[in-house]
């Protein structure tokens, strides 16, 4: 299917396309290797309920990044409030050990971004697909120093 192309309903013509991002309860960087495939199984099985089409999507380590296609029967928040509340009980389920981790199934935040998409699409799924590099050079900017840029002589720890 055309990513411009326009879905049909019985009686309606439409094309509502959504750039969604959020996070675990306190941003914790629980989000990468065997859970990170988990999760994106998870949201894909969950999308598939609703009639959801996922059109790009990326797990950065602290963060989701999702371009959906939401069909107009359903609003943005019953969706995003569908797909974090169902997806957390569903980690939960298959990591038993994040219960003891992060009690009371609470493991997304509470709140979310969402933005409309039409004619920046382009831009916004590069973006997506992008996010996890851009992340990772953020982080390493972040980094100590563990040498002198000016001298170039190593510098210790703790001073």
């Amino acid at each position: 299917m055309a990513q411009n192309a326009n879905e049909t309903l019985s009686h309606t013509t439409w094309n509502c396309k959504y750039h969604v991002v959020f996070a675990p309860k306190f941003r914790r960087r629980l989000i990468y290797g065997k859970l990170r495939a988990e999760i994106g199984k998870i949201l894909r099985t969950l999308c598939e309920r609703k009639g959801v089409e996922i059109l790009e999507a990326n797990a950065c380590p602290d963060h989701i990044h999702m371009l959906l296609q939401i069909p107009p029967q359903y609003s943005v928040s019953e969706v995003i409030g569908f797909l974090k509340g169902k997806s957390s009980l569903m980690i939960f389920d298959r990591f038993a050990n994040l219960k003891y981790r992060y009690g009371n199934r609470k493991f997304r935040s509470r709140g979310y971004y969402v933005d409309t998409v039409r004619r920046n699409e382009k831009k916004i799924i590069e973006y997506i697909h992008n996010q996890l590099q851009e992340d990772k050079l953020t982080d390493q900017l972040t980094l100590k120093e563990l040498e002198d840029p000016f001298t170039g002589e190593s510098v210790r720890r703790g001073k």
